[in-house]
């Protein structure tokens, strides 16, 4: 199991700074041959991570008061028993990046050194150029006044036409919504209409269930179940003779699937509740 020591991502500095420090020293000064070398002292605080090419392999350490707490070579996290095997390999590449550290420094002292220098010639042609600089920023300033007023004018108007065309979108809306709501006041009306049709079929449905001996009284009728094959009133299918009867009757019943049970009708899919 691959320990955890260099768990997470690694807060490494990249030492590019190093290329520049071999191309500022005499051909005698020799460049670091660790490649690709990254290097993170963890805010000073005694412990480092080092991750190099060294000699073909890829060695990756972690370290706290110069005393090594991890190591992977090649992506193989190496247990802790293993370490003195590569003793040598370690101090070399601690030992170079130490050199590489301290000749970075130089080259980072040398380069700001040139770059004051540099300062100080610039500094000279800069004066020269100022009063071309302020005339050149005014002009720029005015150009951009130019196009802030030109660009908000072409904001208004995009906002005018889009608030047109809302306007537009909206009474478009209003239209439908109040033919909507015309439709929803027609089929209301009919839905009302047919339900009051419903009660007064049913009560006069009832009243002939009565009238033919087949309930007692209006009241007696707990259960009635009509479609186009047959009547059941009370659990009791009805003979053909009084179904025809009924369904020549009561042709809205019949045609579709109707039912009462207990207070509720459901007429061709209409409910209806007793008050």
């Amino acid at each position: 199991m691959k320990t955890n020591y260099l768990k997470g991502a690694l807060l490494l500095v990249t030492m590019t700074a190093l290329t520049h420090a071999a191309n500022a020293q005499s051909p005698a000064n020799k460049k670091s041959y660790l490649a690709n070398t990254k290097y993170d002292d963890i805010g000073g605080k005694g412990r480092e991570r080092i991750e190099t090419n060294y000699k073909g392999k890829n060695y990756r350490m972690e370290l706290a008061n110069n005393k090594l707490l991890a190591l992977v070579v090649d992506g193989e996290v190496i247990p802790s028993t293993k370490w003195n095997e590569y003793s040598k390999e370690v101090a070399a590449i601690r030992e170079q990046t130490r050199k590489d550290r301290i000749q970075a420094k130089k080259d980072q002292v040398q380069a700001h050194h040139d770059q004051q220098q540099a300062k100080l010639d610039q500094e000279q042609a800069a004066r020269d150029q100022r009063q071309a600089k302020l005339d050149q920023e005014q002009a720029a300033r005015d150009q951009e006044r130019a196009k802030i007023e030109q660009e908000r004018a072409a904001k208004d108007q995009e906002q005018a036409k889009r608030d047109r065309e809302q306007a537009v979108r909206d009474q478009e809306q209003a239209r439908r919504d109040q033919a909507q709501a015309r439709l929803d006041q027609i089929r209301a009306k009919k839905d009302q209409e047919r339900a009051t049709e419903d009660r007064r079929l049913l009560q006069q449905l009832t009243g002939d269930l009565v009238a033919d001996h087949i309930i007692p009284n209006e009241e007696a009728l707990h259960d009635l179940s009509f479609n186009s094959e047959e009547m059941i009133v009370n659990g009791v299918k009805q003979p053909d003779s009084v179904f025809k009867k009924y369904a020549g009757k009561y042709k809205r019943f019949a045609q579709g699937s109707s039912s009462y049970q207990d207070g509720k009708k459901q007429f061709n899919g209409l409910h209806i509740h007793n008050n």
